[in-house]
């Protein structure tokens, strides 16, 4: 008898077609198990409300953030280990783990990274004064609605502070000051509408319009990089170095996760570790358009010539990337803390305003508490 599993994921390319895919291929494989897939927007996927989600859906495509508190309430099934947390890249697969337990399977590798037009750019800018220079000239956009502006933020202060932000307060003076600064130059330079775009809205103005040419910080999407995607192609780089690297890429991605109300348990997990493996990874999953985590994908030669070279060419951001604070308590600080970001860079507050609030609401909700 067939097993009936539901999903949900998020409503793109990327996140949808390559999960619907990896179901069907499961499927042929002789797996006698049908996996429905709904997808949500952008928005709700990153304010999911997990209590209901893990009732109504037997899998779920989640953001990392969301596992200390959903574990923590038991909405989610521990998963085995597999490959290892050298199989994904960077600190992907750490991202999901928490108090000894895996929560989440690394399937979807993101942080922010550069993208440019190849036809428009011979090379991107690699520093913070090449990125101003281009700004001057009115070449670059920079997508900073209120989650965006925080993890641009929180990229900047743990590159410039050579540590992950949100530990012990929110950042070091020194660089939490400089990173703001840099960040304000770049408001004034870029489009007034830039403070309320997404990644994905500013990836398909850089890929509509030849009046745009560059994006310092943006959550890498490796569906424009490749062919008949959408008019222009992007090619993907780096973020602008501090101190002659490319650190401090505040770590995305999505993770696949099992209700633990589930009534097909053990189904549900082997088609999860099934995904998350290599061969599927680098094959069916990210030809379908997805954007793998597993190492094999982000070295497999072939795929990164079907992606513009996206893979290699934001590698060592993902490998130097931070990592948001682990606990039960972060979101609720994190959607505080983009508020807080957001208004003061639309009223153009002093850093050390800022910065005192950030300090308050990740001191006082144990965020800071050490990654399990």
């Amino acid at each position: 008898m067939t097993v009936r599993l539901r999903g949900i994921t998020w409503d793109h390319e990327r996140g949808r077609d390559s999960i619907v895919a990896a179901s069907r291929a499961y499927a042929d494989a002789g797996h006698d198990v049908d996996v429905e897939w709904e997808a949500r927007s952008l928005q709700a996927f990153a304010d999911q409300d997990l209590e209901s989600l893990t009732r109504s859906y037997d899998l779920l495509v989640i953001d990392h953030p969301h596992i200390p508190q959903a574990a923590h309430a038991g909405l989610l099934a521990p998963l085995p280990d597999g490959e290892g947390p050298d199989a994904f890249v960077g600190r992907s697969d750490a991202s999901y783990r928490w108090q000894g337990a895996q929560y989440a399977l690394a399937i979807d590798a993101a942080a922010q990274v550069a993208a440019y037009r190849p036809d428009l750019l011979a090379e991107p800018p690699r520093t913070w004064p090449d990125v101003l220079d281009l700004a001057r000239d009115g070449r670059v956009l920079w997508p900073a609605k209120p989650i965006d502006a925080f993890a641009s933020v929180f990229t900047l202060s743990s590159a410039l502070q050579d540590a992950d932000a949100g530990r012990g307060g929110f950042a070091a003076p020194d660089a939490f000051t400089q990173a703001w600064e840099l960040l304000g130059r770049l408001r004034d330079l870029v489009p007034a509408e830039c403070l309320h775009e997404n990644p994905i809205q500013t990836a398909d103005r850089l890929a509509a319009s030849n009046r745009w040419a560059y994006a310092p910080l943006l959550y890498g999407y490796s569906n424009y990089a490749r062919a008949g995607f959408r008019e222009h192609r992007l090619r993907w780089t780096d973020i602008p170095q501090i101190d002659g690297q490319p650190r401090g890429s505040m770590l995305g991605g999505a993770g696949l996760a099992v209700s633990a109300r589930t009534a097909h348990r053990d189904e549900a997990i082997a088609f999860a570790s099934w995904v998350a493996t290599g061969e599927v990874q680098r094959g069916v999953y990210a030809r379908a358009g997805g954007q793998p985590g597993h190492v094999s994908a982000w070295t497999d030669a072939a795929l990164d010539e079907l992606t513009g070279g996206f893979f290699a060419g934001t590698r060592r951001t993902l490998e130097l990337a931070s990592l948001r604070p682990q606990h039960p308590d972060y979101m609720a600080v994190q959607d505080a803390a983009c508020e807080r970001v957001h208004r003061g860079l639309l009223t153009r507050e002093p850093a050390p305003d800022v910065l005192a609030d950030l300090d308050l609401l990740f001191e006082s909700s144990g965020a800071v508490h050490a990654r399990h």
